[in-house]
C-alpha cells in the first residue's frame, strides 16, 4: 500500500479536467498522485447520462483500489453528486472489512468537497435542487444546459479579467440529461466516509448561505463533516489554489491518521 492515497479529482458541470491543473501540480510536487476525471456529460454528447459520469469516476477509483492504493475523492460543484455516488461499496465501512495485513485492496478513505451539495440516494441532481434549474442556467431544447448569466461573473469573478475570460472559453457543453435524470444511480456516499467541506464565501453560483445550510443538514443526519471556509468565488481551485491545496492535504491527513 502506498504511503499517500491517490486523489481522484472530479470537476463540476461545464468544466474540464484542466480546472484542476493548478491544484494537481502543487499536490504532485508533494508526491501525491492526482487522477482528474473527464465527465462524459461534458464531452459534447447530449445523450450522456449521470450514470455514465458516475461510472467514469468509479472506474478511476477502481483502477487504484484494485492495485492496493487507497483513494480520496475530491469533488467540485455538480461533481459532488457524481463522486458521492461513485464510491458505493468501495469504502471499508460499507464492506465491513477490518484493516488487515492480508487485505490487499485499497479503499475510499474520505471525500473532499468544495462548493458542492449532499445528494440523497435515489434522488436525481435536479430533484435535489427542488425539481427545476436555478436562475443561472436553463434547460434548452438542444439537449444541453445553457448558462443564462455572464459565466465569468458566475464562476470566476475573483480571477484577473483576462484569466477569467480564458476560463470562460474553456467551458464545455453540458448534457442536460445528466442533470435532469439518473436518480437510480445517485447514492449518498457522504454518509459512508468522513467528509471535509470547503465553503466558498464569495460564491455567486452557489451562495455560501446555501452551502452552510446543507452542511448543517448533513451534520444533523450524523454525517462526519469537517467545515472550513475560503474567501473565494465558485472556483477556489483556480482563484485560491494554495489555500485549496492546504485544505486538501489537511483533509487527507485526517483521513489517514
Amino acid at each position: 500500500m502506498s504511503d499517500k492515497p491517490t486523489l481522484i479529482l472530479v470537476p463540476g458541470a461545464w468544466h474540464s479536467t484542466e480546472t484542476w491543473d493548478k491544484v494537481s501540480s502543487l499536490l504532485e510536487a508533494q508526491q501525491y498522485k492526482c487522477v482528474p476525471v473527464a465527465l462524459p456529460s461534458t464531452a459534447g454528447n447530449d445523450s450522456a447520462t449521470f450514470g455514465e459520469d458516475v461510472d467514469a469516476v468509479r472506474d478511476s477509483i477502481a483502477a487504484e483500489t484494485t492495485q492496493g492504493h487507497d483513494v480520496v475523492v475530491v469533488v467540485h460543484s455538480y461533481g459532488g453528486a457524481v463522486g458521492q455516488s461513485a464510491i458505493k461499496g468501495l469504502t471499508r465501512v460499507k464492506q465491513n472489512v477490518p484493516p488487515s495485513s492480508n487485505d490487499q485492496s485499497g479503499y475510499v478513505l474520505g471525500i473532499v468537497m468544495m462548493a458542492s451539495g449532499f445528494g440523497q440516494t435515489g434522488v436525481s441532481f435536479i430533484d435535489g435542487l427542488g425539481g427545476k434549474p436555478p436562475p443561472s442556467w436553463r434547460a434548452d431544447p438542444s439537449g444541453f444546459a445553457i448558462i443564462t448569466v455572464p459565466p465569468r461573473e458566475l464562476f470566476y469573478h475573483d480571477l484577473p479579467e483576462a484569466e477569467g475570460d480564458y476560463w470562460v472559453t474553456k467551458l464545455k457543453k453540458q448534457s442536460l440529461k445528466a442533470l435532469m435524470e439518473g436518480g437510480e444511480h445517485s447514492y449518498a456516499g457522504w454518509k459512508d466516509v468522513p467528509v471535509w467541506f470547503l465553503a466558498c464565501t464569495e460564491d455567486k453560483a452557489f451562495p455560501v448561505q446555501a452551502q452552510m445550510m446543507l452542511v448543517q443538514v448533513a451534520k444533523d443526519s450524523n454525517a462526519n463533516i469537517t467545515l472550513r471556509e475560503v474567501e473565494s468565488s465558485h472556483s477556489p481551485m483556480l482563484s485560491r489554489p494554495k489555500e485549496t491545496v492546504d485544505f486538501i492535504i489537511e483533509a487527507v491527513a485526517s483521513f489517514t491518521e
